[in-house]
């Protein structure tokens, strides 16, 4: 007897194979997936696209906060290139991005290397780590407000330090770097513990065997190649984070002092919110978004060639 064979062929064109937990296949209509699909493409296409595409065309305009302005060609462009205050806030960025993406990244790497080797303490000390990520920027901000006061502070009491951590030119940056990294290294820690426990442990038992050894040696062969594709994660979440730096300058030092802490977010802000120049600050975003584009492309480029070598 022939048996029955189901082929292609019987299945409608306007409907696709699901299958069943039986094993038998359930045809799916098209309506059905798009009813799916239609919910986020909508907020997708509404809270996204549209918004982009708004910014981009009120770049070049002069449009003030409201969004209503006349079409001026590139000239808030133009005016942005020959900006002093433009340049500085892009500057500050990059002094912010070296002191916190590679800085994190290395802290969270340690940290996590000790807690993975912890026993009976290393949800407790997870925990620990994680808990300052979770907090609202608001209360990290009020936290290290009162431990870095300059007269009532924990850090100057203890140190007999007389350092105005957030009002000095020149600690006020690196106070909101460090910060940030305590505010924010929790999760670096649990990316590079999800890397660590991956790494199979025959490898390191077959690196004893064959007199390899232990410690440095085991984590310059071993643990760090494996470990190369979270650190590359942990680095880009890093980089793309901090190109949008505003809450902890905008809370901590307002930019001050003298403008030496302001950021491109927090430039754009003032534009927009407080000097009415909706057009002007759509161009900050932009170029921003233009630099963040690149700095990433040319970031995931070299991620490729060094996975390739």
């Amino acid at each position: 007897m022939t048996p029955n064979v189901e082929t292609t062929h019987d299945i409608p064109a306007a409907r696709m194979p699901a299958r069943r937990p039986g094993g038998k296949i359930k045809s799916v209509s098209w309506r059905t997936i798009v009813l799916l699909v239609a919910p986020f493409t909508i907020v997708y296409l509404a809270f996204l696209i549209y918004p982009t595409i708004r910014v981009i065309e009120l770049s070049f305009t002069n449009a003030d906060i409201a969004g209503v302005g006349h079409f001026i060609g590139g000239r808030n462009y133009q005016l942005l290139m020959k900006d002093p205050l433009f340049w500085a806030s892009l500057w500050h960025t990059i002094y912010f991005i070296i002191l916190t993406v590679v800085p994190n990244t290395l802290v969270g790497l340690l940290f996590g290397l000790m807690v993975v080797r912890l026993k009976r303490l290393r949800n407790t000390a997870l925990a620990l780590f994680f808990l300052p990520y979770i907090l609202p920027v608001s209360v990290v901000t009020q936290i290290w407000l009162w431990v870095l006061d300059p007269n009532f502070g924990i850090i100057n009491f203890l140190t007999k330090l007389k350092i105005n951590w957030f009002s000095d030119a020149a600690w006020a940056m690196p106070a909101v770097a460090f910060v940030t990294i305590w505010w924010t290294v929790g999760f670096n820690i649990l990316l590079f513990i999800a890397g660590l426990e991956a790494i199979p442990r025959e490898y390191y038992e077959a690196a004893a065997l064959d007199g390899a050894g232990g410690g440095f040696r085991a984590f310059r062969f071993i643990t760090w190649p494996l470990l190369w594709p979270v650190t590359s994660l942990v680095l880009l979440l890093q980089l793309i984070a901090q190109w949008q730096i505003f809450n902890q300058v905008y809370l901590l030092t307002a930019g001050g002092p003298y403008n030496s802490t302001i950021v491109v977010l927090q430039y754009m802000y003032v534009r927009a919110f407080q000097q009415q120049q909706g057009g002007y600050a759509s161009a900050i975003s932009v170029v921003l978004f233009v630099i963040i584009l690149i700095t990433s492309l040319i970031y995931l480029r070299f991620v490729r060639l060094r996975g390739n070598t």
